[in-house]
């Protein structure tokens, strides 16, 4: 098997992790250029010890931490205002080896090969950010999922973290008709709804109205990253964790600014 065909498969996942780190699409997107770019240019050098998830993500974090972390702890002339004033509460590191361990399901382990440090940093920089994220934003979120075991935990999840729940939809019908009588600062939305129509367009029908950040709870996110459509920055995969849902939740706000 090929180098890109061993690679193939991870890189839905990587696109999910550069975005929830990078705050949007396109910038996630060409930090996921840049290593590939880097791997074409040298694949001598990919990383032979271990398997092609954890070298493809040791190449990413390698060009993430030489980069992205240079701006952040210098002048970014290009970021948002909000987003600036909330990367300075919380260290990039932290919230990379938070995204890393919650969302990728990396043991702390594999976080410390990629991250180039030890399993007690790692431990370290996660309490950092759950700390941080405790104490740092609150939403009113509402959430449309089908499935009422999925949405009390969801709800049970969203209001343990110190958030309220505007509402749960089952429908897209009923999830426009709840976010037009009170309206989010969240949406947490599942991809198949009830009467099989669709979350993604039930949040597109929301979203032409006012701007609100969505995370996409789906068994499938590979299916949502395929460059065929506009894609979602923030995703939740089933069956999900606690922390996933954590860190999902505390990206997409990071990087939004309330209206």
């Amino acid at each position: 098997m090929s180098l890109g065909q061993s690679l193939a498969p991870h890189l839905p996942y990587l696109r999910r992790y550069s975005r929830a780190l990078a705050g949007d699409q396109g910038t996630g997107d060409a930090y996921v250029r840049s290593a590939l770019e880097a791997i074409i240019a040298a694949p001598e050098e990919f990383p032979e010890d271990v398997d092609a998830k954890l070298g493809l993500y040791r190449t990413f974090q390698a060009i993430w931490q030489s980069t992205h972390d240079v701006q952040e702890n210098g002048s970014e002339a290009d970021g948002d205002e909000i987003a600036d004033q909330r990367l300075s509460k919380i260290p990039s590191l932290s919230r990379q080896a938070l995204l890393l361990t919650s969302m990728e399901g990396f043991s702390n382990t594999d976080t410390a090969y990629l991250m180039d440090m030890s399993e007690n940093d790692v431990a370290m920089h996660i309490d950092n950010a759950i700390a941080e994220i405790d104490n740092q934003i609150r939403a009113r979120v509402l959430i449309i999922e089908d499935e009422p075991i999925i949405a009390m935990d969801i709800e049970t999840i969203v209001r343990d973290l110190g958030h309220d729940v505007t509402g749960i939809a089952v429908t897209r019908d009923e999830a426009v008709e709840q976010a037009k009588a009170d309206k989010p600062g969240l949406i947490l939305a599942d991809i198949q709804l009830a009467d099989d129509s669709s979350g993604i367009d039930a949040v597109s029908d929301i979203l032409a109205g006012y701007d609100v950040p969505v995370i996409f709870i789906t068994a499938f996110p590979e299916r949502l990253l395929t460059g065929e459509r506009p894609e979602p920055a923030f995703l939740i995969t089933k069956p999900f964790h606690r922390n996933t849902v954590r860190a999902a939740i505390s990206q997409a706000l990071f990087f939004h600014e309330a209206e």
